[in-house]
């Protein structure tokens, strides 16, 4: 089987898998989760965090991303400007949200755009390895080498429950790893990992 057909084989099941655990779990999963990390990831006060706002069967980080908030950072989640192109707007206490594509809401034209230092990345699958696999569309892929373009190179910590791991993804030249994964079983660093 080829890359792109393990991918998206991987993608679905493991999308099916996340879509079957039962809505209060997911809330207990995602509280477990701040619990683990809410005060575990290294954060300087005033640094830029990207969360995002749940879509379909995703763990609610709002939570987590509320303690982070509380320990100084700024938030920003992700905003579909085109086909190709996200942005990070900053997220505020208050702010009116807006629809921007990809079933996502996040804050108006009128918020800052912002460049995270550290990212909390969703996942359809991911391996112990730190290699994941995202929804298909390449938004976080593409908003990450333009940070690096940038000489930015932002902390990723991917986001999802313990069944969406795969045994091994597929990585291809472009894909960037992970530095760590938070799941409801802990948040454990890729380094850590691989040993």
């Amino acid at each position: 089987m080829i890359r792109k057909e393990l991918k998206a084989q991987y993608r679905n099941e493991r999308l099916a898998a996340r879509d079957a655990i039962p809505p209060d779990e997911r809330i207990e999963k995602a509280l477990a989760m701040l619990v683990h990390a809410g005060d575990a990831i290294d954060l300087q006060p005033g640094e830029v965090v990207s969360g995002f706002l749940p879509i379909r069967s995703e763990v609610d980080i709002r939570p987590l991303m509320a303690r982070l908030r509380e320990r100084g950072a700024r938030l920003c989640v992700p905003v579909i400007l085109d086909k190709r192109t996200i942005v990070f707007r900053e997220l505020v206490p208050g702010a009116p949200l807006v629809s921007s594509g990809f079933g996502t809401a996040g804050p108006g034209p009128e918020a800052a755009v912002l460049d995270p230092q550290i990212m909390l990345v969703p996942l359809s699958a991911f391996d112990s390895t730190g290699h994941r696999i995202g929804y298909g569309a390449g938004y976080y892929d593409r908003a990450i080498d333009q940070l690096h373009q940038k000489g930015l190179n932002p902390r990723l910590i991917g986001i999802a429950f313990d069944c969406q791991e795969v045994p091994s993804v597929p990585a291809e030249p472009h894909d960037v790893r992970l530095d760590a994964i938070l799941t409801e079983s802990g948040l454990n660093f890729v380094s850590e990992v691989i040993g």
